[in-house]
């Protein structure tokens, strides 16, 4: 009798562990990024006004490449955006972006988007002549101040 309930016990911490294993890692899992731009920003579909942002993966397991973009507290959902896979050489400890340098007034136009310490991004997909009219536009990456980081 008491062989079943020190197992019980025993099985009951490891699944308690556990349990705060996984919660303890949701931010990682969705890679919640907080972005405040200076400027208007283009995303695939419409302008973003300047201010801070939330970025995160959705909640799908089978396409980890669908972002979502909020307002700055999560409470509004302002885009759901496809995004294909890119890599790049050496992971940082800040948010990276790369934007697209429209000029002529327009906004910069943001391409890609890395969570710290990652080497796998997201790169946004926009409609195909915009994308070949963003392949010619002088893209700049920026690192993200420690001020715009998520998480917290």
């Amino acid at each position: 009798m008491k062989t079943n309930k020190a197992y019980f016990l025993i099985g009951l911490i490891i699944a308690t562990v556990l349990f705060f294993e996984v919660a303890a890692h949701a931010d990682e899992y969705d890679l919640t990024t907080k972005l405040t731009f200076s400027q208007p920003v283009q995303i695939p579909g419409q302008v973003l006004p300047a201010g801070t942002y939330l970025f995160k993966l959705a909640n799908n397991t089978s396409d980890r490449h669908i972002v979502q973009v909020f307002n700055s507290d999560g409470t509004a959902l302002y885009a759901t955006l496809m995004a294909i896979s890119t890599q790049r050489r050496e992971p940082s400890g800040k948010s990276v972006v790369t934007f697209a340098e429209q000029g002529a007034g327009r906004p910069e136009a943001l391409l890609k988007w890395f969570y710290p310490g990652e080497t796998i991004g997201n790169e946004f997909v926009y409609p195909t002549q915009e994308e070949k009219q963003l392949a010619q536009d002088r893209q700049q990456t920026v690192f993200a101040k420690d001020t715009a980081e998520s998480g917290d």
